[in-house]
């Protein structure tokens, strides 16, 4: 059984258990979220469905320090960056109130024949059910539901076990903006009942951010229950440095593409691939930026590095790093861990027979390499099982269009971190799941594309 609970990672202190779910309760949930889609889904126009999300984006903004407290509480995240995570949570609802008239408009076909028309009338599926993680509590939430109600669609929400404060949270800002009973819904269950809930002819789809663990289980119980799946399932993404005319500029870039989020980040910068002129001055001014920053308390002013989410957090990077030294990579710079404040990490000398090569590090561990041609550069780069996002700096517009042609990710942002936005497609490829949210594409997953033709 799933424990929903808060543990402060800063303090250790530990909040009341909430109630987990009935089967009874979920069965009754999946019931509302299905006469919701019935009723309330097929009378509403699609602009009110936009006004509703609206409300949600006003209400994030309206109560952005509580929420950004509750999510410091839950999972360590610097209180700066959690107003932030709010704020872009709400730009995410606002964004697709503003444009799902356009992005689900009639698309006129133009007939070979000529004969009569026809057009794709784009419409939902029914309830759907969401799965996510701890590390963005409101913005992983946001770029899910926000699309699909305004679609139509009706949704469940299983939240992660240290997040039920944000979770429930959340459900009252659907309720308080005037979402019907059964739109949505936060649902503390347990992995059994969501398998069952996944099982049942009622729910249409899921979608889930998390482990490729986590991503296979639900992959595996969907197929055999012919359900739709969109899966984002983190990322080792590589920073390619190839050229640059402002090196400090390009060192701040990688820190902060590293340690954002206390590094928990799926698409973080997290292998650094840099070409062999630049490899000593990169590392050395890297290292001491990387290093610069004290994990310190979330709630304080200027905190830049917060603990990890928990301690088992810690305790698997801890012995992530250790194996990583025992297979022989170099340690360029280490702090000590203290309990889950667990500052950076820079390895060196990472090759392919180890596990450090292959593995995603969700912390401030940072593994930098040195390449000697951009030949070399795209084949380590694309050596991993995963293919989330990926960072390329170069000087050179036909090196960056050639680079970013052969990364073999779902998404290259090149000369910049930090740049994703609620227009912008997010997703990967490989081992970092299937299936894009955000931009136009995010409406589109769970979506009936239906073709009507006229003769006459």
């Amino acid at each position: 059984m799933s424990e929903y609970v808060v543990t402060n990672p800063a303090t250790g202190d530990r909040g009341p258990v909430f109630t987990p779910a009935t089967d009874a309760q979920l069965n009754d949930a999946l019931g509302a979220a299905g006469t919701a889609h019935r009723t309330w889904s097929r009378t509403t126009t699609i602009g009110e469905r936009a006004a509703l999300v609206q409300r949600v984006a006003d209400l994030h903004v309206e109560r952005r320090e509580v929420l950004a407290e509750i999510i410091v509480r839950e999972m360590g995240k610097p209180l700066e960056q959690a107003l932030g995570e709010v704020d872009f949570s709400a730009d995410i609802y606002s964004y697709y109130a503003t444009n799902g008239e356009k992005f689900l408009a009639d698309e006129q076909i133009e007939l070979l024949d000529g004969e009569g028309s026809a057009f794709v009338r784009r419409s939902s599926l029914g309830p759907l059910l969401g799965i996510m993680p701890w590390n963005f509590p409101y913005y992983q939430v946001a770029r899910f539901a926000g699309p699909n109600l305004v679609l139509g669609n009706t949704i469940l929400l299983k939240h992660a076990g240290q997040c039920p404060e944000s979770a429930a949270a959340i459900e009252q800002i659907f309720a308080d903006a005037g979402f019907p009973t059964g739109a949505y819904r936060n649902i503390y269950a347990s992995n059994e009942q969501i398998a069952g809930l996944i099982a049942d002819p009622r729910l249409v789809g899921v979608s889930l951010t998390g482990s490729e663990r986590a991503g296979a289980a639900v992959a595996e119980v969907a197929g055999r229950n012919l359900k739709k799946v969109v899966l984002e399932l983190g990322g080792s993404d590589p920073f390619i440095l190839l050229s640059t005319d402002d090196l400090d500029a390009t060192v701040d870039a990688a820190v902060s593409g590293r340690i954002d989020n206390n590094g928990q980040a799926c698409n973080a910068a997290k292998r650094f691939v840099v070409i062999a002129d630049l490899y000593d001055q990169f590392l050395e001014r890297f290292t001491a930026k990387l290093t610069e920053p004290v994990p310190s308390d979330p709630m304080a002013e200027g905190t830049v590095l917060g603990p990890l989410s928990s301690a088992l957090a810690a305790d698997r990077l801890d012995e992530q790093v250790e194996r990583a030294i025992a297979q022989g990579a170099t340690v360029v710079a280490r702090g000590e861990r203290n309990g889950t404040y667990f500052p950076s990490v820079v390895l060196t000398g990472v090759t392919p027979e180890m596990d450090a090569h292959h593995e995603e590090f969700f912390g401030p561990v940072a593994i930098v390499y040195s390449v000697a041609s951009e030949e070399d550069a795209v084949t380590l780069a694309n050596d991993t099982p995963f293919g989330l996002g990926s960072y390329l700096f170069s000087t050179d517009r036909e090196q960056v269009l050639r680079v970013a042609d052969q990364i073999e990710a779902g998404m290259v942002f090149v000369n910049g971190v930090g740049l994703d936005s609620p227009e912008l497609p997010f997703g990967g490829i490989k081992r970092s799941g299937f299936g894009r949210e955000l931009g136009r594409f995010g409406i589109e997953e769970f979506v009936n594309r239906k073709m009507v033709r006229i003769l006459k």
